[in-house]
């Protein structure tokens, strides 16, 4: 009788093996699930939303500007950020000021100012900032600016290609939203 129960136990066992295996290889080589701590992607990602990225979208490619990514932080890789690719490789970004009075201003990429319908309020721009983008590497920005802790501020300013993880697809936690 016991051993009846043991067989019984160990072929339910076996039967969740592939099961298993299948969430075990779906989420180390092709998705890529994200939670967002702070309010640096606000209002685009809420604080305590759940993403979902895809591992497998830079295979082949390159990421393109205003792609939303998963990556090892520059400074710190244990840690994973969710920003926006603001500077491609090569590119000269530029944070400059452009009401004196407000003390706003925008982003320039090539010395062309960027369009970003996606920011939730002017930048407050303190000071004049210049990037060159090293081959290879992106400059990283989250879309509240005036609260997010991005290339700017990162001793290592720039992201390595081979450090992103994922680019977003999907929120499905606190609403679901395509991005």
């Amino acid at each position: 009788m016991k051993q009846i129960k043991l067989k019984e136990t160990m072929i339910e066992i076996l039967s969740f093996l592939p099961v298993i295996i299948f969430s075990w290889l779906l989420t180390t080589f092709v998705i890529a699930n994200a939670v967002v701590p702070t309010g640096s992607m606000e209002s685009t990602i809420m604080t305590g939303s759940r993403l979902i990225g895809n591992r497998l979208a830079y295979k082949g490619s390159d990421p393109h500007r205003k792609d939303i990514v998963i990556f090892k932080a520059p400074d710190n890789e244990s840690i994973f950020y969710v920003k926006r690719i603001i500077g491609l490789p090569g590119d000269t970004v530029e944070i400059i000021q452009t009401d004196s009075e407000s003390k706003t201003g925008n982003v320039y990429i090539n010395g062309h100012p960027i369009y970003e319908d996606y920011l939730n309020e002017p930048m407050i721009v303190e000071e004049y900032m210049k990037f060159e983008v090293p081959k290879d590497s992106y400059f990283c920005m989250g879309d509240n600016r005036n609260k997010s802790f991005d290339a700017r501020y990162w001793e290592n300013t720039f992201v390595k290609k081979d450090k992103i993880t994922a680019k977003v697809l999907f929120q499905y936690w606190k609403g679901f939203k395509k991005l």
